[in-house]
Parts: structure tokens; sequence; C-alpha cells
């Protein structure tokens, strides 16, 4: 009888100390999220470790983003800066075919064909 007791009192200690780990473990995870990232720039790299997007600031102040394809080559890039703002979409050749900008003369886009020949609409 006495070693049922202590059983069953060992048992309620261990369910009691299981709920308290299990929930202190759920509330530490959740303080482990950061609200906000700071950072200077911000790399992603693939499994090959090769970068594969870039968020950075540019040394005039322009802050850019760009995608590379898995070469390493820039396929599209976004920048913004104090005078404006662009979009640029690069072909398999690394050549811009679309160019969308905005900046204090206006809006503009350029379509760049193979030939050479560019179509602005403004």
């Amino acid at each position: 009888m006495k070693f049922q007791r202590v059983s069953v009192i060992l048992c309620v200690v261990n369910l009691l100390l299981l709920v308290f780990f299990a929930t202190q473990n759920r509330s530490s995870a959740q303080s482990g999220v950061s609200p906000v990232l700071r950072a200077r720039a911000i790399e992603l790299v693939d499994d090959a470790g090769k970068v594969r997007a870039q968020l950075n600031i540019e040394q005039g102040g322009e802050v850019v983003f760009r995608l590379r394809d898995s070469t390493g080559t820039i396929r599209a890039k976004f920048g913004a800066g104090e005078k404006g703002s662009g979009i640029s979409l690069m072909d398999e050749r690394t050549e811009a075919t679309v160019q969308l900008r905005a900046n204090e003369t206006g809006g503009g886009l350029t379509l760049f064909s193979r030939d050479g020949k560019k179509n602005e609409i403004r």
C-alpha cells in the first residue's frame, strides 16, 4: 500500500514537471524571434554557397536588390535612391531587356529588342 502511494506521488510529480518544461520550451522559443532584422547587407546563398540574392547599400547611398541565377549572373536588379528608383530585367546575354524608371524627370519604361532597337514609353 505504501509503495503504491509513493509511485502515484512520483507519477504526479513527473507529470507536473513534464507540463512545466513543455511550457518553458514554448515560451523560450517564442522569445527567440526577433521582430526586426537590422543589417548593413543581406545575402541569400544556395546549397553550394553561391550568392543568389543581395540586398545592400551602395557607396552613393542607393539601396540595391539583385537577383542572380545559378551561375552568379545578375538577372534582375531593383534600386532606390534619393532621386528615384528603377528596375532592370536582364536576358541570358546579361543585357537589360526591360527597364522601368521613376525619377525627377518623370517615369519611363524602356524595352530593348535583340537587334539593339529600343522602345521608350514616357
